[in-house]
């Protein structure tokens, strides 16, 4: 059972947004796409649990903290009155574990997530004990990426490799435990623990006249958007999708860049361009949000 399922993070949507109306430094491209390399792993991790037909919880995506240490876990799962946390890595290629270091061919040294992991395992105890409960947990660092090869791996690595994935999870099928009150309260704990809002997200510093304006596909997020009577066509994929949902879209995407700014017609008018009419995108924000104030000082919410 998914008790929390997984939420792609604010700062990635912000990135993903940037990333196609401004110029990113290439620190901040990289650090985008390590972000979204990240999550892709962490959704095809929940492609495996939410096949889970076993009494379990999973948990996705819990920052916590403790004694002012804060530390997030990719995935966990209550069951067999034990707590199974994941750390879930999207590396690709051919990787060779060597001194305890993980390393990369040839030779190029990566951070070690097994590190991390015993990190996290002695955070996520301390945080538990602070609560009194002593429930075990077993932690394991999945490789989840099905390109991924590990050499001279020793075998009591807490680590889960591709090619094992399927019958790991088969075995958590096969456990017939069953979740009781206690692994109930411990969940909701967890959860009502979990900080929404990270304290280190890096996002580049924006202003609304730096950023490019315009409808962008649904599809290829192309700014080749023509309007067509009630639809929009993108005519780098051909993608074909209505005026208001187009329009829709947009609006929400600059309510998460500008959270602080009012939506107005002048406003959205602007933001999107390529839509002929204030009169238009008026009609479209009054069918979808209700009008605050009179004349110039109105606004939707």
């Amino acid at each position: 059972m998914i008790y929390k399922p997984r939420t792609k993070s604010e700062e990635l949507t912000i990135f993903e947004f940037l990333n196609k109306r401004t110029e990113l430094s290439s620190k901040d491209k990289q650090y985008f796409t390590n972000l979204k390399k990240g999550y892709e792993g962490e959704v095809r991790f929940d492609s495996f649990t939410e096949k889970l037909q076993c009494d379990c919880l999973v948990i996705n995506d819990l920052l916590l903290e403790v004694n002012n240490t804060i530390f997030q876990i990719d995935t966990s799962i209550l069951i067999n009155a034990k707590l199974q946390f994941y750390e879930v890595k999207n590396y690709e290629g051919d990787y060779f574990y060597e001194s305890n270091k993980l390393l990369k061919k040839p030779k190029h040294e990566v951070t070690n997530p097994l590190l991390q992991l015993s990190r996290s395992e002695s955070l996520l105890s301390q945080l538990l004990r602070n609560h009194g409960s002593h429930l075990p947990i077993d932690a394991s660092v999945v490789f989840i990426n099905p390109t991924f090869t590990l050499y001279q791996a020793p075998l009591n690595l807490q680590a889960i490799l591709p090619t094992q994935l399927k019958n790991y999870m088969g075995s958590l099928d096969a456990d017939p435990s069953k979740i009781n009150e206690k692994q109930k309260r411990i969940a909701d704990l967890l959860v009502s623990l979990h900080i929404t809002k990270s304290p280190y997200s890096k996002i580049p510093s924006y202003h609304y006249d730096g950023l490019r304006k315009g409808l962008t596909c649904a599809v290829c997020d192309s700014f080749s958007i023509v309007i067509e009577g009630r639809k929009c066509r993108c005519e780098t994929c051909g993608h074909k999708e209505l005026v208001s949902d187009a329009v829709l879209r947009a609006v929400k995407e600059f309510t998460i860049l500008f959270p602080d700014e009012k939506i107005t017609t002048n406003i959205v008018y602007d933001w999107c361009r390529v839509v002929p009419s204030k009169e238009r995108i008026r009609y479209i924000l009054s069918k979808n949000f209700t009008l605050v104030g009179t004349h110039q000082w109105s606004f939707f919410v």
